[in-house]
């Protein structure tokens, strides 16, 4: 019996079995996700999944403030911290004070960062490739289109 049949036979008032279906499934997905990459491709690069993240960012961006960085990553300030500790001994960035505003602290690829991520991206993106592969263009055009609905709706 699959978990849903399950959730039905528990006396729950208002049981959204849809919306536990979706979230169940995204997590899913989001932990596969992760756990392939980090398995696959980051560890190769000594790099977590939440490194990864922040190093794309500055790849993307070359100089993110601590703050914004922490969204983007869904992190805390506190995490981006201690990642940014870990990649700046891997020499992969480093941290710039902004002259006019000393409190706000900027995260900055390194040329060094800018080189691993030349060679890393390229085979991290062929596991994206791989993992929605068994869907068509249009699948992954609509799930797109869901997906960022439900972070807009949510503000994530």
């Amino acid at each position: 019996m699959d978990t849903i049949n399950r959730l039905t036979q528990i006396p729950i008032d208002s049981l959204h079995v849809d919306a536990i279906a979706v979230v169940t499934n995204l997590y899913r997905v989001a932990q596969g996700l992760k756990n392939k990459m980090e398995q696959e491709v980051l560890a190769e690069f000594g790099l977590s999944w939440t490194a990864f993240s922040m190093l794309y960012d500055l790849w993307i961006w070359e100089s993110v403030e601590t703050k914004k960085l922490a969204l983007s990553s869904g992190v805390s300030k506190a995490t981006v911290s201690n990642i940014t500790k870990t990649l700046e001994s891997k020499e992969l960035c480093y941290r710039k004070t902004d002259n006019r505003d000393r409190r706000m602290t900027y995260v900055v690829l390194t040329d060094k960062g800018k080189q691993v991520m030349e060679t890393l991206y390229p085979r991290f993106h062929k596991g994206e490739i791989e993992i929605v592969s068994s869907l068509s263009k249009d699948e992954q055009i609509n799930m797109t289109k869901l997906l960022r609905q439900i972070i807009r709706d949510n503000q994530f």
